[in-house]
């Protein structure tokens, strides 16, 4: 009974972001992967020993950290077979992969470690929570942002982990990949950059790709969006505090409490 009533608990507060402990829990995982990702970053440049081995040291344990991330939320899911094959596990369990060196080769392990930017994706709504985005058009624009900036920084990490090695004149550091990354999947390709090796070029076809089609995409969610909150207006409904509404709207469309809105306009439009 206690064990399960443990289980309930720690599941409630790895997915919580109202109470202080959920939002603690949350910030640390949060500042982790973001630390974790700043890691990789600094270590694609010139850097002294001492400093590479101690940053080393700290992702270690980072990795440590989400490895028991990973085993927890595994001990708490109800359906362990659905855990395992869930969007969300496959990516913690990318993210720990690392920590099987021996089951993996090296170069694959410097490679993979670039996905667990994709742990950010669990934190989204998080992220809009901390700052304060009520606003649907708000939180669609931070969707957007997000999936650029994540997309952005795996193909970078990944262009720079196949490139670097045969082709360090062109890639010297992750500044140079982010570059490559942002000219090629807008399809500007000055050509001042050229991958040289074939993972390198098939890594330059998928984000020519992946640019051509997703951000249109995300751009046409965008205007949709700016399009429909041209037929709303803003007023906080006093029960739930949501704020958009239909410009005619009576009640709100959340909680059914009354507005007044519509009123409002029938004497505004008379005046």
């Amino acid at each position: 009974m206690l064990l399960e009533l443990t289980k309930k608990t720690l599941a409630f507060y790895l997915e919580d972001i109202e109470t202080p402990i959920g939002k603690a829990i949350n910030f640390i995982l949060l500042f982790l992967i973001l630390f974790s990702s700043a890691i990789f970053v600094a270590e694609t440049y010139p850097i002294p020993e001492n400093i590479f081995i101690i940053l080393e040291l700290i992702n270690d344990a980072i990795l440590v950290f989400f490895a028991v991330e990973y085993l927890l939320r595994f001990w708490c899911a109800d359906q362990k077979i659905k855990f395992v094959f869930s969007f969300f596990s496959i990516i913690d369990l990318l993210a720990i992969l690392p920590i099987f060196p021996g089951f993996l080769e090296l170069s694959f392990i410097r490679i993979i470690r670039w996905f667990r930017i994709l742990k950010l994706i669990r934190f989204l709504k998080f992220k809009i929570y901390i700052f304060r985005i009520s606003t649907e058009d708000g939180v669609i624009f931070a969707r957007i942002l997000f999936t650029l900036f994540t997309i952005i920084f795996i193909f970078s990490g990944l262009i720079y982990q196949v490139e670097h090695r045969v082709n360090p004149e062109s890639f010297k550091n992750f500044l140079d990949a982010v570059y490559f990354s942002v000219v090629t999947m807008t399809t500007v390709g000055f050509g001042d950059i050229i991958p040289t090796s074939e993972s390198g070029r098939l890594l330059t076809v998928l984000m020519i790709l992946t640019g051509i089609s997703l951000i249109p995409s995300q751009l046409g969610d965008l205007i949709k969006q700016l399009i429909k909150t041209t037929k709303n207006i803003e007023k906080s409904c006093s029960g739930c505090g949501f704020s958009i509404h239909d410009i005619d709207a009576k009640f709100c469309k959340i909680c059914g409490t009354e507005l007044g809105i519509y009123q409002i306009n029938n004497v505004n439009e008379k005046k």
